[in-house]
């Protein structure tokens, strides 16, 4: 989780790449029926930042992929999916640093490309802070022939990190064809305000995932039980197509998680 590789780290050599897919097969044993590859940080300024050159950039999209599809075959049963992970290209938290359209278009081409060569449907767009990345993202995937997932991270009152309201953003991704759309790695107070508003805005399919590290003891208290407790409520109250848990997540909480969606 440091620069200049990331999480991209876990890729590098057959030993991380085997803790990898053990990690990614404990997530399906606990019943996850969907994980995100290890793409998040797979584009390319990160890659180049790296020191990485042309084929070895589309290497790194690759291999996530592979061991994730690895897990899947080994520990995920039917109707389990692998999804890819789209983030900004810059930085999740840093709305001032969202380059400009053109280079928004490139590099997240680059990224959607290599992602439906690897033989994945589904791109998770996550983690967006603006409204116009998210949008940027989204067109690139689906014009390499994928579907897309749009997920935001939000603050206060039901806002972008860039100060953009959620509705808006919602209703323009929706509008340009997301297949759902969700907020993640907000905390789960956040994240249940944001719920209110995207529940009310659209009839899209809505999802959340919410950040579950102990933040300055924001969420200290959500342990197993009381997340999965948490994820029924807003399945009942909200109607989530789509529950999980993003950073501090464990496959303890989505055991939790799945033991209380039962049915």
């Amino acid at each position: 989780m440091t620069p200049p590789w990331w999480t991209n780290w876990a890729l590098l050599s057959d030993a991380k790449r085997r803790v990898l897919r053990a990690l990614h097969e404990q997530f399906f044993t606990a019943g996850a029926q969907v994980i995100t590859a290890a793409t998040f940080r797979a584009n390319l300024r990160t890659l180049q930042a790296a020191g990485l050159q042309d084929a070895g950039l589309a290497w790194m999209v690759h291999a996530a992929v592979g061991v994730a599809q690895a897990a899947q075959k080994a520990a995920g049963g039917p109707g389990t999916h692998v999804v890819a992970s789209m983030a900004p290209v810059a930085d999740c938290y840093r709305p001032d640093l969202v380059p400009d359209d053109d280079e928004l278009r490139a590099e997240h081409r680059w990224l959607a490309v290599e992602l439906s060569r690897s033989g994945v449907d589904t791109v998770l767009i996550e983690t967006m802070n603006t409204a116009r990345e998210a949008r940027s993202a989204l067109e690139q995937v689906q014009a390499a022939g994928m579907a897309g997932w749009v997920s935001f991270v939000c603050g206060d009152e039901a806002r972008l990190l860039s100060g953009e309201p959620l509705a808006d953003a919602a209703r323009a991704v929706v509008a340009d064809g997301a297949a759902a759309v969700m907020v993640n790695c907000s905390d789960p107070v956040r994240t249940q305000r944001c719920l209110d508003v995207l529940a009310d805005v659209t009839a899209a399919p809505i999802g959340a995932y919410p950040n579950l590290e102990d933040r300055d003891g924001v969420n200290g208290s959500w342990e197993p039980k009381a997340f999965g407790a948490l994820m029924a409520t807003w399945r009942d109250n909200y109607g989530l197509a789509f529950a999980g848990g993003c950073c501090g997540a464990t496959p303890e909480h989505i055991a939790a998680m799945t033991a209380a969606l039962e049915g």
